[in-house]
């Protein structure tokens, strides 16, 4: 084990044991202190109190399910870019940012680079669902200059998980 580790939070150290274990519950966040003892050369009530030190300090933010394709298929899936107004006030962009972030269908608000300043992901049940939602988020909204959507054919991988162990190398 090298002795690598991580800042977080300016006061949390994550060591070589830590990444080995948020890489592990990345997997399946259901594993039990016992199973990841499995995996890593801690006791299981060492790995318990690591994992809850995790979850108090926000590392681990949620436990969260992942539902089959088979139920998500069936939804409209789009990726949507966003282009503020030219001169729209840092106060316009961030009220934007704090609607389509409590707006449950919109599953991803990125900042980027380039002719667009936002990219969204959204899930709707069909396109009735999705252009109402549209319409509400973004076609009325003052601080939007122009949108454009990309619907999604087909999802070949979709992952959250972040590799902590090859990053601490």
């Amino acid at each position: 084990m090298s002795s690598t580790s991580v800042t977080f939070r300016s006061s949390n150290r994550l060591d070589a044991f830590d990444l080995q274990l948020l890489d592990l519950l990345q997997a399946d966040a259901l594993m039990t202190a016992e199973k990841l003892a499995d995996h890593v050369a801690l006791s299981a009530s060492a790995i318990t109190r690591r994992v809850r030190r995790m979850r108090e300090t926000g590392v681990i933010r949620a436990d969260v399910a992942v539902l089959a394709r088979e139920f998500t298929d069936m939804r409209l899936n789009a990726l949507v870019l966003v282009q503020a107004r030219e001169h729209a006030e840092e106060r316009g962009i961030a009220a934007l940012r704090a609607l389509l972030t409590a707006t449950p269908e919109v599953q991803t608000v990125l900042d980027i680079s380039g002719e667009y300043d936002l990219a969204l992901q959204i899930s709707a049940r069909d396109m009735n669902d999705f252009n109402a939602l549209t319409d509400r988020l973004l076609q009325s909204n003052a601080t939007v200059q122009r949108y454009e959507t990309r619907f999604v054919k087909r999802t070949h991988k979709q992952s959250l998980f972040i590799p902590m162990v090859a990053d601490a190398d």
